[in-house]
């Protein structure tokens, strides 16, 4: 997982050799909030939105990006809290966005400008374990929790709504979820303390989870031994591999009860996640219109929300207070002819299981209700 520390530092020196200048040494339009309204309008707090800020003006600078053609001068700060306030609304103020222009084109580019570049800093924010150690310390934390080993993160499709005209037949039945309803759709891998380890693709929303993870870059290194002999958890639109480990579809006795159990809590880690994500950045609540932009547009919206989560949690900035029910993970969709499981990959997790999952709860009977998934899934 990459630290934001580190990369704070690099981005002062940046500053301080005289890239630009940080927010905070001089005035900046956030400054007209106080802490309780800036945290309403952005969910973000200062410091966390002052890092935010210095570290998209050096990539800016530094990668040549284009600032939208605007009818005024406007800094980079104000450019940044167009954005921000519409990750975390959904839609654009009008008092945010008169700060840089009246012409609602002008804010839909700036957005699109900005979550290019901040979805292009997922290099250094968005990092899945690659050495040893930072293996090992992302499978400690996941065994601590659930008592699974060897596992370096959990994986889910993260879908993410969008309107889709139902008189266009094909284009809108592409678009329908295993819950019914039209959205696109991310793979999306987190650690047991909800840090985002990596997120692909932005697929139609009937596209089936293996496809996604089989299509993957982490899909093809786990599958490849890149990563070494370890699991990423999966749900039940997975299929069980020799790195991807899916709960026992029918538990026969306690052992297999209370792997799923602790399947199931680390999987649920995930589904808290993404609630979280969706709290923060309102914005994915509705994603626009399918046919509006390109996909790569709403890509950059989903990794540019991903990006700063995982920097929110660097500065500990809570969530805003939830708002009604957290969504569950969406239920596989199923194939409609069954697939057969890898021997092999039945093998290594019933090994596992007969390892790790062997002893008996005391004073408790076995549970005969189904488990596979959490209530909600």
């Amino acid at each position: 997982m990459a630290f934001a520390l580190p990369v704070w530092l690099a981005v002062q020196e940046e500053l301080l050799a005289g890239n630009g200048e940080a927010d905070n040494a001089t005035p900046t339009c956030f400054d007209d909030f106080d802490d309780e309204a800036l945290f309403q309008m952005f969910h973000l707090t200062r410091p966390c939105i002052a890092f935010i800020t210095d570290t998209i003006r050096v990539r800016m600078k530094s990668t040549s990006v284009k600032k939208p053609t605007l009818p005024v001068e406007a800094s980079v700060s104000s450019l940044v809290m167009v954005a921000l306030n519409y990750y975390a609304q959904g839609v654009s103020h009008a008092d945010i966005s008169q700060r840089v222009s009246r012409n609602q084109t002008d804010c839909f580019a700036i957005i699109s400008t900005v979550s290019g570049v901040i979805a292009g800093m997922a290099d250094a924010f968005i990092s899945f374990p690659q050495i040893r150690e930072a293996r090992a310390n992302v499978a400690f934390k996941i065994e601590k929790l659930c008592g699974i080993p060897n596992v370096l993160g959990v994986v889910a499709p993260a879908h993410f709504k969008i309107r889709a005209s139902p008189y266009e037949k094909e284009t809108f039945r592409s678009f329908v979820n295993t819950l019914g309803y039209t959205s696109v759709v991310s793979q999306i891998i987190c650690d047991s303390d909800g840090n985002i380890l990596s997120v692909e693709k932005c697929c139609a929303g009937s596209t089936f989870e293996q496809e996604m993870w089989e299509t993957s870059f982490k899909g093809r290194e786990m599958e490849e031994d890149l990563h070494g002999a370890n699991w990423i958890i999966a749900g039940k639109g997975y299929h069980l591999s020799k790195h991807v480990l899916t709960p026992v579809s029918e538990p026969v006795d306690y052992k297999d009860i209370s792997f799923n159990d602790a399947h199931a809590k680390i999987h649920n880690v995930m589904r808290t996640t993404l609630g979280i994500i969706k709290r923060r950045f309102r914005c994915l609540m509705q994603l626009g219109f399918a046919q509006e932009g390109s996909m790569d547009k709403k890509s950059n919206i989903i990794k540019a929300c991903c990006v700063l989560h995982n920097i929110a949690k660097k500065f500990s900035v809570p969530p805003p207070p939830a708002a009604g029910r957290i969504e569950p993970l969406h239920p596989g969709k199923q194939r409609s002819a069954p697939v057969e499981s890898n021997p092999e990959a039945l093998l290594a997790r019933q090994e596992l299981i007969n390892k790790f999952f062997s002893r008996a709860p005391k004073n408790q009977e076995p549970q005969s209700k189904d488990i596979t998934e959490d209530e909600d899934v």
